[in-house]
């Protein structure tokens, strides 16, 4: 009989599954649950997006594209990050359609970093980043940011964390699972940290759009940045369109040149009905994104001020869709009281240490949903706290 550990991969094996996932085979066991968990647009695609994919199996395009993707949809992408960003990118040689933002972050560490080679990893933040980082041999350095910051980089934290070693930072902003937002002062201010750096930024924005109260500032715009910097972007956030799989990254031609190889070679390309679909996103799209954000931002103000009214309060998130309050002066650690949230309440919120040790604390709540639910939801963590004080 084969011996797996003689078999299975030490790096994998030693990998601690995502944190998310595990509280969500927890959630599984109870039923009748209210849940603000998912990270998930709870409107349908756009109705004349889903209709051009429609379209693009009924015309028989259903072959492979090029690996980068249709060429058509790089040049729509790029005349939508002038149009929305101010950045711009050679559809031709500097873009390629990836699955998903997922995808587009696995190419960007892969293509850059080597064994030994140190990322800077700003948390609270997305799973991805560590596994990531760590399959590749790199060594992960969290920077966790504080609540009385606003869960922004700062410029002086930055500096403590930069060694020889270095070759990647993260700046995964808007941010998730916080919230937070780095405005243009913010970036110049990293900017000018690494300005005389070989340092490599990769700007997770796949939140871009998603502000509320300013527009979004690309990390990529700011003067002197855009040679070291690698962009992702996507459609699952801003065009409701999560389970299409389709996102991607931007960088000078000599980074997205290598990223292409490990692209051909593990994935071909992006699905092509989710390209043509994205097509009309990006080209008619511009409406449908600033109805979803205004119906988040209301949502936003209605979970702020109903957390606050039951003795929850938070930080004013600018940014995605989340609110990130802090639970520790309750006495539970974060796993203990989400658990207990949910088997007392029947209510799922996320526990904070899912995305970093610095997330200890704090919990994820949604606003991804109808205003009925998050209001049944605060109702129930009302009950709770009544409980626990």
């Amino acid at each position: 009989m084969i011996d797996y550990s003689k078999v299975l991969s030490d790096k994998v094996v030693s990998m601690k599954p995502s944190g998310i996932r595990k509280f969500f085979d927890i959630l599984n066991e109870v039923p009748g649950v209210i849940s603000l968990t998912v990270g998930e647009p709870d409107f349908k695609t756009p109705w004349h997006v889903r209709e051009a994919a429609i379209a693009s199996l009924e015309k028989g395009r259903t072959a492979y594209t090029s690996n980068t993707g249709l060429l058509e949809f790089r040049k729509q992408i790029s005349s939508y990050l002038e149009r929305r960003f101010e950045i711009s990118y050679d559809p031709a040689s500097e873009m390629i359609i990836t699955v998903g933002g997922s995808e587009a972050i696995d190419l960007a560490i892969r293509a850059i970093v080597e064994p030994g080679d140190e990322v800077l990893i700003v948390e609270p933040a997305y799973v991805c980043y560590v596994p990531m980082t760590e399959l590749c041999g790199g060594v992960p350095v969290v920077i966790p940011t504080r609540v009385e910051d606003k869960f922004k980089l700062t410029p002086e934290l930055l500096k403590k964390y930069i060694t020889p070693k270095t070759k990647m930072l993260i700046l995964p902003y808007p941010n998730n699972p916080t919230g937070a937002i780095m405005t243009e002062e913010d970036l110049k201010k990293i900017a000018e940290v690494i300005k005389d750096t070989n340092i490599v930024v990769l700007t997770d924005e796949i939140y871009g759009e998603l502000t509320y109260g300013r527009k979004h500032c690309s990390f990529a715009a700011i003067p002197g940045m855009w040679d070291r910097t690698i962009y992702v972007g996507g459609f699952s956030k801003s065009y409701a369109m999560t389970g299409w799989r389709l996102g991607y990254v931007c960088a000078p031609e000599e980074i997205t040149k290598q990223m292409l190889k490990i692209h051909q070679y593990a994935i071909m390309c992006a699905p092509t009905m989710s390209q043509y679909a994205g097509i009309e996103a990006v080209m008619n799209g511009d409406e449908d994104i600033e109805y979803m954000k205004d119906c988040y931002n209301q949502r936003r103000r209605m979970l702020l001020s109903g957390l606050n009214e039951i003795g929850l309060p938070c930080f004013e998130p600018e940014g995605a869709f989340y609110v990130f309050p802090e639970i520790g002066k309750f006495g539970l650690s974060s796993d203990e009281f989400c658990e207990r949230l949910l088997y007392e309440e029947k209510c799922a919120i996320v526990p904070g240490n899912a995305f970093g040790a610095s997330g200890e604390g704090f919990a994820r709540i949604s606003y991804a949903y109808s205003v009925e639910h998050i209001s049944r939801a605060i109702d129930r963590i009302d009950k709770f706290l009544k409980k626990i004080k």
